[in-house]
C-alpha cells in the first residue's frame, strides 16, 4: 500500500453512525463524559473555521501544552483541517526545554489547559482548552457554523505534525510528519487491527506517538476509546473495570506499575480485557509471564515502532507461524527492513534500518542530522536479532550499548537475565566508570510482592548462571520503583546519576 491522500484531521467516516460514542473522557477528578462522533466532527470543523478566521497562513504551527482531554483531540483535528501544523509538547519537560520546543517549532499560538497556563512563555499568545472564553475556544457561530467546512486538501508532502523526541543527548528534535504518511498508518493499522467492536483504554500522553496514533486509529475505526488525563495505576485499573475496556495499550513500565497494585487488582474484574498492546520499550519475559497469569485469556502484542518510522513495522508471519514470546514479529509486507552490523554489512544482528510510506520527512531545522541512508532507509539506532524463521527480537539501543573491557554490552540482554529470577519484577542496567574496564554494568531492581527476596549476592550469582562473566552486574541495588521519563519509559540518565552517587 502506497501513501494515502487526504487530510489527516478528516479521519472520521461521516457515513458511519454520528451518534455512536467516540470517547468516554475522564477529567482529573475521575468525572466522565460521553462524546459522540458527530459532536467531535462538528466541533473540529468549528475550530478549524475559527483558526482560518484568525488569518493563519498554511503551515502555521499551533502548539498544544496540556494533559490528555477530548478538547485536545478536537483541537488537533481542527488544526489539521485548517491546513495548519499541530505541535504537541511534553509539559513534563523543564521550563527551559519547553521554551526551546515552542520557539524552535515556530509556534504562533499555544493551546494549554488551566494547569499548564503558567508554563507558556509570557510573550507567546495562548488560550485555555475547553473554556467558554471565545478567544480560547473560538467558534464562527451563526450561519457560518451550519455550513460544511471545506478542509485543506494537502499535497503529498504537506506537513501535519511536528512531534518532539529526545535522543540520548542534546535538545529535543522535531520529527516532521506529513498528512499522507499518517493517513497511510491509520489505513494499514485498520486492516491489521480491527477495533470497531473494541473499547480501547488510552492513558499514555497525547504528546507521544503511542497515544496520538492510537487516538487517530480509534477515530478512523469508529471505535470507542476511554481517555484518561494521564496514567495512574489505580485509575487505570478502575477504568478497565468501570468501562469494561477490552483493548489496552501501554508501555511496559505502566503495566509493571499496575501489577504492583495487588489490592486493587484483587478487587477488580479484569475479565473484559481481550488484547494488550505493549510498545515503545521492550517487554521482559518476567512481565509477560505476570500478564498471562493476571489475564490468562488476553492476547499480548509485543509491538515496535518509532516516532520517526511510524508504528507500522512488524506483524504476523505470512505462513501463519506463531510469533515467539519475545519477538516483535515478522516484517510488515509494506515495510522494507534490513539489519546492518558494525562492519556496515547486512546481517542477522545489527542496527535496524527501514523504509515505508510512514517515514518522517526529517528533523525540523536540523540539517546537521542525517538519519537516512543514501537509498532512503531510516536508521533507527535499535539493534535487533533475526531468527531462522524471519522473526525479529529487540537486543538494545545502540545508544545504550557500552564497552566494558573490550566487550560490547547491551543493557537489555542483562536485564532479561535478571528478570528471569522469580522475585524480580523489573531490572534496569546502566554503566558507570571503571578504572580497569573503562565502564562496568550495575543494576537497579524492583522486586515482586509476595515472593521471597534475594540479597545482592544471591542475585549476582543467579545472573552468572545466565550471562557471561563480563556481563554480570557488579552492583545491584533494590528500589521500590524505577524513575520514569515523561514518555513513561525508564529514565536511564537519572539511574546513572543515582548509581554514581551510590557507588561513591
Amino acid at each position: 500500500m502506497t501513501a494515502v491522500s487526504g487530510n489527516l484531521g478528516r479521519i472520521i467516516d461521516r457515513r458511519a453512525d454520528r451518534e455512536a460514542i467516540a470517547f468516554i473522557g475522564l477529567d482529573g477528578a475521575g468525572e466522565a463524559r460521553d462524546y459522540r462522533f458527530g459532536e467531535i466532527d462538528d466541533r473540529a470543523d468549528a475550530f478549524a473555521r475559527a483558526l482560518r478566521s484568525r488569518g493563519y497562513d498554511k503551515g502555521a504551527r499551533i502548539a498544544l501544552l496540556a494533559a490528555n482531554s477530548v478538547d485536545y483531540v478536537i483541537a488537533v483535528l481542527g488544526i489539521l483541517r485548517a491546513g495548519l501544523v499541530a505541535v504537541p509538547v511534553n509539559f513534563k519537560l523543564p521550563a527551559a526545554v519547553v521554551d526551546y520546543v515552542l520557539r524552535d517549532s515556530g509556534a504562533c499560538w499555544v493551546l494549554c489547559d488551566a494547569d499548564r497556563r503558567d508554563q507558556v512563555p509570557a510573550d507567546l499568545p495562548k488560550a485555555v482548552l475547553g473554556t467558554d472564553d471565545v478567544a480560547a475556544w473560538p467558534s464562527a457561530g451563526g450561519d457560518a457554523a451550519a455550513r460544511p467546512f471545506e478542509s485543506f486538501e494537502p499535497e503529498p508532502d504537506d506537513l501535519a505534525l511536528i512531534l518532539y523526541t529526545s535522543g540520548s543527548s542534546g535538545q529535543p528534535k522535531g520529527v516532521r510528519l506529513s498528512h499522507a504518511s499518517h493517513r497511510w498508518v491509520v489505513e494499514v493499522r485498520k486492516l491489521a487491527t480491527p477495533l470497531a467492536d473494541e473499547r480501547v483504554l488510552i492513558a499514555a500522553p497525547l504528546y507521544h506517538m503511542n497515544a496520538l496514533t492510537l487516538v487517530l486509529l480509534t477515530l478512523g475505526s469508529h471505535a470507542t476509546a476511554v481517555l484518561l488525563p494521564q496514567f495512574g495505576a489505580a485509575a487505570y485499573i478502575a477504568a478497565i473495570d468501570r468501562y469494561r475496556c477490552t483493548w489496552l495499550t501501554a508501555v511496559p513500565p505502566m503495566i509493571a506499575m499496575m501489577l504492583r497494585e495487588q489490592a486493587a487488582l484483587a478487587a477488580t474484574d479484569l475479565s473484559s480485557v481481550r488484547v494488550i498492546r505493549m510498545g515503545s520499550a521492550p517487554v521482559s519475559p518476567s512481565l509477560l509471564q505476570q500478564i498471562h497469569t493476571l489475564l490468562p485469556s488476553a492476547r499480548v502484542i509485543n509491538a515496535f515502532g518509532t516516532t520517526e518510522g511510524s508504528p507500522v513495522v512488524f506483524g504476523p508471519h505470512p505462513n501463519g507461524l506463531p510469533t515467539p514470546a519475545q519477538s516483535v514479529g515478522y516484517p510488515h509486507p509494506a515495510v522494507s527492513i534490513r539489519l546492518i552490523d558494525e562492519e556496515g554489512r547486512e546481517s542477522d544482528q545489527g542496527v535496524l534500518e527501514l523504509k515505508s510510506p510512514g517515514l518522517m520527512q526529517g528533523y525540523h531545522q536540523r540539517p546537521d542530522l542525517t538519519p537516512f541512508t543514501a537509498d532512503g532507509y531510516y536508521i533507527t539506532g535499535d539493534v535487533f536479532r533475526r531468527d531462522a524463521d524471519g522473526f525479529y527480537s529487540f537486543v538494545g539501543r545502540r545508544d545504550d550499548m557500552f564497552v566494558s573491557g573490550g566487550e560490547n554490552l547491551y543493557p537489555g540482554e542483562i536485564e532479561k537475565a535478571l528478570e528471569r529470577h522469580a522475585a524480580v519484577l523489573q531490572a534496569c542496567v546502566v554503566p558507570i566508570p571503571d578504572d580497569i574496564k573503562g565502564a562496568k554494568p550495575v543494576a537497579f531492581v524492583v522486586l515482586r510482592a509476595g515472593v521471597a527476596a534475594p540479597n545482592e549476592k544471591e542475585l549476582k550469582d543467579f545472573s552468572l548462571q545466565h550471562l557471561a562473566a563480563y556481563q554480570h552486574p557488579r552492583r545491584i541495588w533494590f528500589v521500590d520503583a524505577l524513575p520514569l521519563a515523561a514518555t513513561q519509559k525508564i529514565d536511564r540518565r537519572a539511574l546513572v546519576d543515582q548509581a554514581l552517587r551510590r557507588a561513591g
